[in-house]
C-alpha cells in the first residue's frame, strides 16, 4: 500500500501555513495529537506527584506513559527511560556520573562524524578524570565511518565508546552493531546518539547493541524533551549528583527538578501518533510503530534518491558525502554562494533549511568548511512530498544561475 502523504500530512497543522519543511533534522512540525494532549494536560487539574489526591496521580500517571511509549518506540524497559529537556543536558549528566569513576589511563572513543552533544560531553569528562580520548575519523570522500578501525581504538582501558547512529549532517548510518561489538569485547559501554535516527525508521536497542540511546521527541513529531535509555540495572549501578531529599529511585535519581507534566503528555501522544503512520496495521504499539515508522522510511527513501539525482545532475552544486546507508539528510553547497546566503534566499522563497555547522563540529572542522560557513542542510521527514522536492531543485537551478552571473 502506497504512503497516504495527504492523510499523513493532515495531521500537521503548521503545514497549513505553507512553508516547505526540509529543516526535520533541526526539529519538525508538531502533530495535532500532540497539540491536543499538551493542551488538555494543561486544562486539567495536575499536581506535584503524589498517590493522595487526584491532580497528583494524573502526573505519577504521565510519567508512566511518557515512559511506556518511549520504552515501545526504541524496544527498551519503560523503568529504564530517563526523561529530560534534551539530549544535551541528559548525555551531560551521564558523562559527569560516569566520569567520577573514570582514572588516568583509562581511554574513551568518539568519533568525528557526531553532534558535538555526543562528543563534547564525553571530551571533557575524560579531560576532567585525565583520561585519554581516542578519535574514530571519517572517509572523507564517503562520508564513512569505517567500523574496522575500532578495532585498534578500543582496548582493555576503554571504558566507553560514543557513536551516532545517523549523522545530523551527511546522515552517514554507521555500522553501529559492528562498533558495539567490538567495544563489548572488552567491557566498554556503548552510548548511542539517536536523536537522527530514530525518526527516520525502526530502532531497537538491543539489535544496535547500544547500553545507552538518547533520543529527543521534537525530531519526531513531538514536544521539546528528550529520553535517555538504558536496562534498568544499568542505571542501578550508577550515582549521579542530586538534591538529598529527591528520589533515590531508578529512573528518577537521573531526572533533576520537577517534570513538565503536560510535554510529558505530548511525548506519549507523538509515539502513538507514529504508531498510526500505517493505518493498516495491527498488534500492540510496538508493531504498529515498526509497520508506521517502516512506512514512513519507504516513503522518505523515496523522496531522498529523487533530491540526491537531482542534485548529482546539477554542477553548480556540490553534496557533501556519499555513504552506503544514509537517513534522509543532506549537506551542500552552492557554487558561488556562501551558505548562509543560500539559505536566506531559499528562506525568502518559503523553504526552511540549516545552514552552517549545526553542531557536528568536528565533521566540518575535518573538512575544512567550518571557517567559511559549512553547508545548507536538507533534512527530509514524512511529511515531505515529491512536489516538494522538484520545487526546491528548481530554486536551487534559479539560485545557482545567478550566482553564476555574479561569479567573475
Amino acid at each position: 500500500m502506497p504512503f497516504d502523504i495527504a492523510r499523513t500530512r493532515a495531521a500537521y497543522p503548521a503545514l497549513t501555513e505553507g512553508f516547505v519543511h526540509f529543516d526535520g533534522a533541526g526539529g519538525t512540525q508538531t502533530a495535532a495529537g500532540v497539540i491536543d494532549a499538551v493542551t488538555d494536560a494543561m486544562r486539567s487539574a495536575v499536581g506535584n506527584r503524589s498517590a493522595a489526591f487526584v491532580p497528583g496521580r494524573r502526573s505519577l500517571e504521565l510519567v508512566a506513559k511518557a515512559r511506556s511509549a518511549v520504552a515501545d518506540l526504541l524496544g527498551a524497559d519503560p523503568a529504564g527511560v530517563v526523561l529530560g529537556p534534551s539530549a544535551t543536558a541528559l548525555t551531560y549528566t551521564l558523562a559527569r556520573t560516569l566520569g567520577a569513576s573514570w582514572r588516568p589511563g583509562d581511554e574513551v572513543v568518539v568519533s568525528r562524524l557526531d553532534h558535538d552533544a555526543n562528543v563534547r560531553p564525553w571530551v571533557q569528562a575524560a579531560e576532567a578524570a585525565g583520561a585519554t580520548v581516542r578519535w574514530a575519523e571519517v572517509d572523507r570522500q564517503t562520508g564513512e565511518l569505517p567500523a574496522d578501525q575500532y578495532a585498534d581504538l578500543v582496548g582493555e582501558r576503554t571504558r566507553l565508546v560514543a557513536v551516532t547512529a545517523g549523522s545530523n549532517a551527511i546522515g552517514t548510518v554507521p555500522d553501529v552493531p559492528a562498533i558495539a561489538k567490538t567495544a563489548h569485547a572488552v567491557g566498554a559501554l556503548v552510548c548511542v546518539d539517536g536523536v537522527h535516527s530514530v525518526p527516520h525508521g525502526p530502532t531497537d536497542l538491543a539489535s544496535l547493541g547500544a547500553d545507552v540511546l538518547v533520543t529527543s521527541a521534537y525530531k519526531w513529531s513531538g514536544p521539546h524533551l528528550a529520553a535517555l535509555v538504558a536496562d534498568p540495572a544499568r542505571w542501578t549501578a550508577l550515582r549521579p549528583a542530586k538534591l538529598v531529599p529527591s528520589s533515590d529511585a531508578v529512573p528518577d535519581r537521573f531526572e533533576y527538578g520537577t517534570p513538565s507534566f503536560p510535554l510529558l503528555a505530548g511525548v506519549a501522544a507523538a509515539v502513538d501518533h507514529l504508531a498510526g503512520l500505517d493505518p493498516e496495521a495491527v498488534g500492540d504499539r510496538p508493531t504498529r510503530l515498526r509497520a508506521g515508522l517502516a512506512a514512513a522510511q519507504a516513503h522518505e527513501e523515496a523522496l531522498l534518491d529523487r533530491l540526491l539525482a537531482g542534485l548529482a545532475a546539477r554542477p553548480a552544486i556540490t553534496v557533501y558525502g556519499a555513504p552506503a546507508r544514509r537517513c534522509p539528510t543532506v549537506s551542500f553547497r552552492v557554487a558561488g554562494m556562501s551558505p548562509t546566503a543560500t539559505q536566506e534566499a531559499l528562506g525568502a522563497a518559503g523553504f526552511c533549511l540549516s545552514a552552517g555547522d549545526y553542531y557536528a563540529y568536528e565533521y566540518f572542522q575535518m573538512m575544512g568548511l567550518r571557517d567559511t560557513g559549512g553547508a545548507v542542510r536538507a533534512s527530509i521527514y514524512h511529511y515531505n512530498t515529491a512536489d516538494e522536492v522538484d520545487r526546491l531543485l528548481a530554486e536551487l537551478d534559479a539560485l545557482a544561475d545567478g550566482a553564476g552571473r555574479m561569479t567573475p
